[in-house]
């Protein structure tokens, strides 16, 4: 359930691959660090966290007040039902955390009525609103806790990272698992389907079998399929090898070190006034009748595992949660404890799926998607997405985070589908993270609303004396292949527009060629210089578009510096006032961040 839809099918888009490491030992190439430009002075110290003001984290501070305002608006019906009864929100950057806000109940409703499909509320008394430390079934974001113990056995040389599962598990080698490696776990190309109902065998050696039992659907290494029984498998290899329960290597691997005390498997029955509740769980959207479920584990498998399990079970709350994602944007590293090396974590944030584009995964997290990381997704954007309403996105490259945890399933799993809230709330995170002019006190911004075409045009110009180019800064991050930014021309008083191919070039690396007077994807979040050759013409208009999908978007593109010259002298200058002012901008505009 933490990875499948209410009709059982799989409800996540599929992620990875770099880096090798054999026998426990890490072979990395160097990734580039991300730019100085967009992260917060300090950047280079591993801070812990505190709370503070957004001018302390260098954000700004209405994109956050907007993060709240809009995350309010799923409270209500979206469109039918309320995504979730509750959430806390916590977003922050380098050691401080700018928003830490509670909305909505933890507990509101005590069974579901699917004959009205209504939620039955407890009376007003008895419901519990959120707060900062309200705990929740983190669901699939357990597996980045198992995910993490693995890789730290991998650093002490005591499991191999394309070592074969069956060499640990030697029962695992049946139905034709054998060559499955403990990589393929992590990245969710072992073959596996989603899952199994391991909670209908009556034992836990019978539940074990039907994992020996289990044939994949696919080759490993050929697919990209995500799956609750690769960090199940995960857990018994752990298990296996260090002796020890996957509760107790938390705690003492993780969680003690950290001084995490919110976070663990099997909370006790006295923090259940703490904790948000989840489904009304019967027949036939749960796997077992259960009624309410409120301080136990929700997904069906995890329970019948005793709670304790490598792919959901663990609870948390938000602010343990930015501890985590404070220690790997560290490096590794919290106050004084060091739970990895930071080489370890590289290989975590490094794509190992880069034969399946889209699909793009480190090593248990999941990297470069938008569906839920909205415009705070880079190549290097690490994150995972749990069923029961929860999320973690990290951002290396601008040293910021963000975490929402929803109980989107109370009072019934139907009720949500979709992860706008967490698009939505990415998206005004990224918003926050200011992006300076390089020159001026504005840049042209696109904004980045979605199923949008926004355009930048420059006055008619006479290019007839030949050898005229167009120069300025360019900015660009956008959801790859389905929006892009275009540079064009027209002659005939935009009758007919034609691409203008360009060149982009930044300090220290070789220039880049546009043949195709495009851009998309992503630029390294920094500016770029532009330069275009422009064709000979009489009357020659060029513009700016920017166009979006209707689903999701970057964090839009920036232009400054706007000028033409040509044999003749200067034809624009977007710094002379009068040029400024016959720009003709539909969609853009002008933005100091």
């Amino acid at each position: 359930m933490t990875g499948r839809a209410a009709n059982g099918g799989p409800t996540r888009r599929q992620l990875a691959r770099a880096g090798v490491a054999l026998g426990g030992a890490l072979a990395l190439a160097p990734l580039p660090a991300g730019p100085a430009e967009a992260a917060p002075a300090g950047s280079g110290s591993r801070p812990t966290l505190r709370h503070g003001s957004a001018a302390r984290a260098g954000l700004l501070p209405s994109h956050l007040r907007r993060l709240v305002a809009d995350a309010e608006t799923f409270l209500a019906p979206s469109p039918e039902h309320p995504w979730y009864a509750g959430a806390v929100l916590l977003a922050g950057r380098g050691g401080t955390v700018a928003l830490h806000r509670p909305i909505g109940m933890a507990v509101r409703y005590r069974a579901y009525d699917e004959e009205t499909d209504t939620g039955v509320e407890f009376p007003p008394g008895e419901q519990i609103p959120m707060a900062e430390d309200t705990v929740f079934d983190l669901a699939s974001v357990s597996k980045l806790f198992t995910s993490i113990l693995a890789v730290q056995q991998i650093e002490r040389g005591a499991l191999g990272l394309e070592a074969k599962v069956s060499s640990y598990l030697p029962d695992f080698a049946r139905a034709g698992k054998q060559d499955i490696t403990i990589r393929q776990l992590l990245t969710h190309t072992s073959g596996f389907r989603a899952w199994i109902p391991l909670y209908s065998a009556p034992t836990y050696e019978e539940k074990l079998q039907r994992i020996w039992d289990e044939q994949p659907v696919g080759a490993p290494g050929t697919a990209y399929l995500y799956s609750d029984l690769n960090l199940i498998s995960l857990q018994l290899v752990l298990e296996r090898i260090t002796g020890r329960t996957l509760d107790t290597l938390l705690r003492d691997e993780i969680t003690a070190p950290l001084g995490m005390r919110r976070t663990r498997y099997n909370p006790p029955a006295s923090w259940r006034p703490k904790i948000a509740a989840t489904e009304d769980a019967r027949a036939p959207w749960s796997g077992l009748d259960r009624g309410l479920v409120w301080g136990e584990v929700h997904d069906e498998n995890a329970f019948a595992l005793g709670g304790v399990a490598g792919h959901a079970g663990v609870f948390s709350d938000a602010w343990d949660l930015a501890v985590l994602g404070r220690t790997l944007l560290n490096g590794g590293v919290y106050g004084r404890a060091r739970i990895l090396s930071p080489e370890s974590v590289e290989l975590m944030f490094t794509d190992f799926n880069t034969a399946f584009p889209g699909d793009e995964h480190g090593l248990g997290f999941e990297l470069y998607q938008h569906w839920y990381m909205g415009a705070m997704a880079t190549p290097r954007t690490a994150g995972h997405t749990g069923f029961t309403g929860t999320s973690l996105v990290l951002d290396p490259t601008t040293d910021s985070f963000l975490i929402v945890l929803g109980n989107s399933v109370h009072p019934v799993r139907s009720w949500r589908s979709g992860s706008a809230p967490r698009v939505a709330a990415a998206n005004h995170m990224a918003r926050a993270v200011p992006v300076r002019p390089a020159r001026g006190r504005t840049a042209w911004f696109s904004g980045m609303a979605v199923s949008a075409t926004a355009t930048l045009a420059l006055p008619a110009l006479d290019t007839s004396s030949g050898g005229a180019r167009l120069r300025c800064g360019l900015w660009w991050d956008t959801e790859p292949r389905a929006d892009a930014l275009f540079l064009e021309g027209t002659t005939d008083g935009g009758t007919t527009w034609h691409p203008l191919p360009f060149t982009t070039s930044r300090r220290g690396e070789e220039p880049r060629q546009h043949p195709s007077g495009s851009v998309t994807g992503w630029s390294g979040r920094v500016r770029h210089r532009l330069t275009a050759g422009l064709p000979a013409a009489r009357h020659l208009v060029l513009r700016w578009r920017y166009t979006t999908d209707r689903l999701y978007v970057g964090r839009g593109g920036y232009l400054d510096g706007l000028r033409v010259d040509s044999a003749d002298g200067v034809l624009f200058d977007e710094a002379r006032p009068a040029d400024a002012s016959r720009l003709d901008a539909v969609g853009w505009t002008p933005s100091a961040d």
